[in-house]
């Protein structure tokens, strides 16, 4: 077996490769969508996040101290659940702790503590008091907020505006097509930044703003590398 090849329960009839894509795509172990870096199958156009490709039997949270998290194929029971980072569904594979009943999205469990390229810091935080730039509401999801502490994202907010602008990519519309390339992102409008500032400092903020959504973004569709924020920001400024 080589090192860019693995087996899958998920898929045990073919080989999964590694491979990279700029063009966005749906896991089909969490059905949600991601960026960069997957296993993929190309016969059957089936694809695997990192995280959820090669995932952690069990881990652990700094969030949820007292809390065991078994990986899982499928969520446990027959009532609807919830990621407690991001509060999107939980339609595939999951973290669940059985004995508090918290469940994450593999993605949203390893989503990295500080996203760091040396002009933007972010640290993820359970809850902070701050408003967030995407719904202006405190509290609410796990959130990412700036070391300057202007910027504040929730992780669900986030999702929102992914499943707002790649709505096809849940039905296999448009798949790897210009058309939904150029359309990637419409998101110059989604952050709230009321100012009261000169024009160069709206300008500069705002700007800021954009790269820590970006970078944001990244993490959340499960590959938080400088490369794929790029990637990010270039489909933004096509929208």
């Amino acid at each position: 077996m080589k090192y860019n090849e693995i087996s899958h329960f998920s898929h045990p009839q073919h080989i999964l490769k590694f491979e990279y894509t700029e063009v966005p795509f749906k896991c089909d172990g969490c059905k949600e969508v991601g960026i960069g870096s997957r296993y993929r199958c190309s016969f059957c156009d089936f694809n695997l996040h990192m995280h959820c490709a090669v995932p952690s039997l069990s881990i652990s949270h700094p969030f949820y101290t007292k809390c065991s998290f078994q990986f899982l194929s499928r969520p446990p029971g027959d009532t609807p659940r919830y990621c407690n980072a991001c509060e999107k569904d939980v339609t595939g594979f999951v973290y669940h702790c059985e004995s508090c009943g918290f469940d994450l999205h593999p993605c949203c469990a390893k989503l990295p503590m500080v996203l760091d390229d040396g002009e933007v810091k972010l640290c993820l935080y359970r809850k902070v008091s701050s408003p967030c730039h995407r719904c202006g509401r405190k509290g609410r999801s796990w959130s990412y907020r700036s070391a300057c502490k202007k910027y504040n994202l929730h992780v669900a907010c986030v999702r929102e505006m992914l499943v707002e602008n790649w709505h096809e990519l849940y039905f296999g519309h448009g798949k790897g097509s210009g058309k939904s390339q150029s359309r990637i992102l419409s998101l110059k409008n989604t952050l709230q930044t009321p100012h009261k500032r000169s024009k160069g400092k709206v300008k500069k903020c705002c700007e800021m703003a954009a790269l820590a959504l970006q970078f944001i973004i990244s993490a959340v569709l499960g590959d938080p590398t400088a490369l794929i924020a790029g990637v990010i920001g270039t489909f933004m400024s096509r929208a």
